[in-house]
């Protein structure tokens, strides 16, 4: 029996391990560390999501892959709500084990290999490229995808917002790349994770019908909660679109045992039928994106992009990894931004999920 291919010769170097000294350093502060370099929600599961949880715990069975009909009641009904979609079916949505499961596994899903290629920007989460390798695809970059070789491309990724940059592709841009997309057969995908966290611009979904024409027809969305609702310990998100291709996801999924834990499901059904907590989560990271703003621009920092999502995307004009160990100096962690393509390499990604209490310790440093 052969031995298995290393996984060193099929993926890239996992990023954040590089990170490791500089998080040291910042440690050493005498305040201690104010930790900006990653996503992670740092508020409390609002009461309502926590209650639902625990009044579903004594579920016993099985739960199963396409969810409850409570759920996916609750997931068209958000989509219609709050994305401008239309005529959304239990169909056209289902429950994932949280994004990041998704993406990687994706294309490996879709059945894609070698000969396949997968697009996803130039300025972009590692996780897009990690799919297509774990698959045997090629992973392609893009400025602007409907310059790209549709020759063998058959999954397109979008990010709207940016992780890292925040910027939002506007409306005539989707209908764009949708209608190109199309006319080429090539499958859209959009992570729509940080939607809900426009602040200079209102991001649009791909499944807005101005966007997608009122059909689902190789377009999917990708939603998370984690962000919106601080469920990113409980796994929830969705993607919901093209009632074949989600169709052919069930089939695999089932046989995977992709399943999202029952009460997991019930959190879900309610935080998306709630607003007023996504409002007052929403409160909180303006204030600390405005406090974080105007420090890191009083320190000679230029933030470029930045009109959406959790990230301040910030550059001094010099090689991220100097801004990364002068930031971990006075105790400030953030990530550097080529983690995210080398395009990024001479800016940080700095978030805004930390406490109030670290936000404003970050502040008095960077004064």
């Amino acid at each position: 029996m052969s031995a298995a291919v290393p996984v060193s010769s099929r993926l890239p170097a996992f990023p954040w391990d590089r990170l490791a000294p500089y998080k040291a350093t910042a440690g050493a502060h005498p305040d201690g560390i104010v930790d900006l370099s990653v996503g992670t929600p740092v508020d409390p599961v609002p009461e309502l999501i926590q209650r639902a949880l625990v009044a579903a715990a004594d579920s016993p069975g099985y739960p199963t892959v396409w969810g409850t009909e409570t759920l996916r009641d609750a997931l068209t009904g958000w989509t219609e709500r709050r994305l401008g979609a239309v005529g959304m079916t239990h169909e056209n949505v289902l429950p994932v084990v949280g994004s990041k499961e998704l993406v990687a596994w994706l294309p490996t899903q879709l059945g894609l290999g070698a000969g396949d290629k997968v697009a996803y920007p130039r300025l972009a989460y590692p996780t897009y490229e990690v799919g297509a390798r774990l698959c045997g695809a090629e992973p392609v970059v893009y400025d602007d995808p409907t310059e790209l070789d549709p020759e063998g491309l058959k999954l397109l990724w979008l990010n709207s917002p940016s992780n890292p940059t925040g910027r939002v592709l506007p409306k005539d841009e989707l209908i764009r790349i949708v209608a190109w997309a199309r006319e080429h057969g090539v499958l859209v995908f959009s992570d729509e994770c940080y939607l809900e966290l426009g602040w200079e611009a209102e991001p649009v979904s791909v499944l807005d019908a101005d966007v997608c024409g009122g059909t689902y027809e190789g377009v999917v969305a990708v939603h998370s909660l984690s962000k919106r609702s601080n469920l990113a310990g409980y796994r929830a998100a969705f993607v919901a679109g093209d009632a074949a291709v989600l169709g052919e996801l069930l089939q695999i999924r089932k046989h995977g045992g992709m399943m999202t834990a029952a009460p997991v499901q019930a959190a879900t059904a309610v935080a998306l039928g709630d607003d007023a907590h996504v409002a007052e989560q929403r409160a909180r990271y303006a204030r600390r994106r405005s406090a974080l703003r105007a420090a890191l621009e009083a320190h000679g920092f230029r933030i470029e992009h930045s009109e959406a999502s959790l990230y301040l995307w910030a550059t001094r004009d010099e090689p991220c990894w100097e801004t990364v160990a002068h930031l971990a100096e006075i105790g400030i962690l953030v990530a550097p931004g080529d983690f995210y393509g080398s395009a990024g390499d001479r800016f940080v990604r700095v978030a805004l999920t930390a406490s109030d209490e670290r936000v404003d310790a970050a502040v008095e440093r960077l004064s």
